[in-house]
C-alpha cells in the first residue's frame, strides 16, 4: 500500500534536567536520523520565552539543520505573524535560507494569537467520532491562555505600534516579495535572487476558518493542527478545499495534517514514555509557558485536580500513543478522514533517544 509522505514537526523540547544546548543538539541528532529514515520534510514551531522549549527563531534552527544534513526539506511551522510584524524580514530570512540550501526550504507562516490577531479556533461544537474512526473533541476556548499574565507581557515584547497590515495583506506582502517584487521602476524591491536559485515554498498553517479560505484563496498548501487544535481540523480542511482557486504554485488542493504521536515497543512502554505529556499541556494552557519536559516519575508525583484534567482532556485523547503498528493504523485514520496529502508528526519524551526510536520506528512500519 503506498501512504502519504511523513514529516516531522519540531519544538526544540528541554527535557527536565537537561541544558537549552543539550535540547539543540538533541534536536541536530533527530534531523539528521529523519533524513536517514526517508521523512520528507522537518519542520520547525515557533515559540517565545518559554522554560520548556527554545524554538524562538525557525530561520535560525533551519539553518543550523541545514548545515547538517543533505537533503531533506527544512521549513517553518509556522512563523507566526502579528498585525504588526515585519513581513519583509520574514521573506528576507527565507530567500536567505533558499539560497544556502537550494531547494529543500518551505515558509510555513501563521496567524498569531498576539497583538490581537483574533480568534484561532471553530465556534462550539459538540464532540463527534468521524465515520472513518478520528476522534474530534469539543473545542478548547483559549481566553484563559491570553488572559495570563505572562501571555500579555509577551505581547508587550513581541509586538510594537499600533495598527498595521492584516495578516492576508502581510501573506500576500510576502508574495510579492518571493515573487516579482513591489513597486515599479526605481521604486521596485525585490530579493534579487540568483538566476535558476528557487525560493522557498510558501504554505499556511491554521486552526480555523481565515487562515484556511486565505490559503484556498491565495492556492497554496494548508496545514491544519490536528496536534494542537484537534477540534477545528475537519472544519479548516474543509473552509480550504471550498476556497480553494489554483494558482501558478498549486493546480488542486493540497493539505498537510499534524499528528502528536509516541511509538514504543509495547504499548505499556509508549504510554510510559508519553506520561509528561498532560502535565506540560497544563503549563502551556495555564498560561505559564511550556514547563521543561518532566520524567515518568516527575509526572507521576505531580498533583492533579478535575479542573487540570478537563484543561488537558481533548490534547491527550488525540495524541496518538502506542506500538508502531498501532501508530500506522491510527495515522491511517486520521488520513483517511481528513483526505490529507502529507502527515507531519510531532513527538515529546523526556529522553530525545526515545523521541529518535519512535520516529525510526513508525518510518519503519509505515513505509514497509
Amino acid at each position: 500500500m503506498t501512504r502519504v509522505p511523513l514529516g516531522v514537526l519540531d519544538l526544540v523540547p528541554v527535557p527536565s534536567r537537561a541544558t537549552p544546548r543539550e535540547a539543540l543538539e538533541a534536536s541536530l541528532r533527530i534531523v539528521r536520523s529523519a533524513e536517514a529514515a526517508g521523512y520528507a520534510r522537518y519542520w520547525f514551531a515557533e515559540h517565545h520565552f518559554n522554560p520548556g522549549v527554545i524554538g524562538s527563531s525557525p530561520a535560525v534552527l533551519i539553518a543550523l539543520a541545514g548545515a547538517a544534513t543533505t537533503r531533506i526539506r527544512l521549513g517553518s511551522a509556522a512563523v507566526q505573524l502579528s498585525p504588526r510584524h515585519t513581513e519583509a524580514v520574514v521573506a528576507e530570512e527565507f530567500a536567505l535560507l533558499a539560497t544556502a540550501f537550494p531547494g529543500r526550504i518551505d515558509l510555513g507562516i501563521g496567524r498569531s494569537a498576539l497583538g490581537g490577531g483574533g480568534p484561532i479556533g471553530p465556534a462550539d461544537a459538540p464532540e463527534t467520532v468521524t465515520p472513518d474512526g478520528l476522534l474530534i473533541p469539543e473545542p478548547y476556548h483559549f481566553e484563559r491562555t491570553f488572559d495570563a499574565p505572562k501571555f500579555r507581557t509577551l505581547a508587550a515584547l513581541l509586538v510594537r505600534g499600533e495598527g498595521g497590515s492584516t495578516f492576508a495583506d502581510q501573506v500576500e506582502t510576502i508574495l510579492a516579495l518571493l515573487g516579482d517584487g513591489i513597486g515599479d521602476g526605481d521604486g521596485r524591491v525585490d530579493l534579487g535572487t540568483a538566476p535558476g536559485v528557487s525560493g522557498p515554498e510558501l504554505r499556511l498553517f491554521g486552526s480555523g476558518t481565515v487562515t484556511a479560505q486565505l490559503a484556498g484563496r491565495l492556492g497554496l498548501p494548508f496545514a491544519a493542527n490536528y496536534h494542537s487544535a484537534p477540534s477545528g481540523v475537519l472544519v479548516s480542511i474543509d473552509e480550504y478545499r471550498a476556497a480553494f482557486l489554483p494558482s501558478e504554485r498549486l493546480d488542486r488542493p493540497h493539505v498537510i495534517v499534524s499528528a502528536d504521536v509516541v511509538a514504543g515497543p509495547t504499548g505499556e512502554r509508549a504510554r510510559e514514555l508519553a506520561s509528561g505529556y498532560p502535565a506540560w499541556v497544563r503549563s502551556i494552557r495555564n498560561g505559564l509557558g511550556a514547563i521543561a519536559y518532566p520524567t515518568p516519575d516527575e509526572a507521576a508525583a505531580l498533583t492533579w485536580t478535575d479542573a487540570d484534567r478537563r484543561l488537558v482532556d481533548d490534547r491527550v485523547r488525540t495524541r496518538f500513543v502506542g506500538t508502531p503498528a498501532d501508530l500506522a493504523a491510527r495515522l491511517d485514520t486520521l488520513q483517511r478522514a481528513t483526505g490529507a496529502d502529507e502527515l507531519v508528526l510531532t513527538t515529546i519524551t523526556h529522553d530525545p533517544e526515545d523521541r529518535i526510536a519512535s520516529f525510526e520506528s513508525i518510518a519503519r512500519e509505515w513505509h514497509g
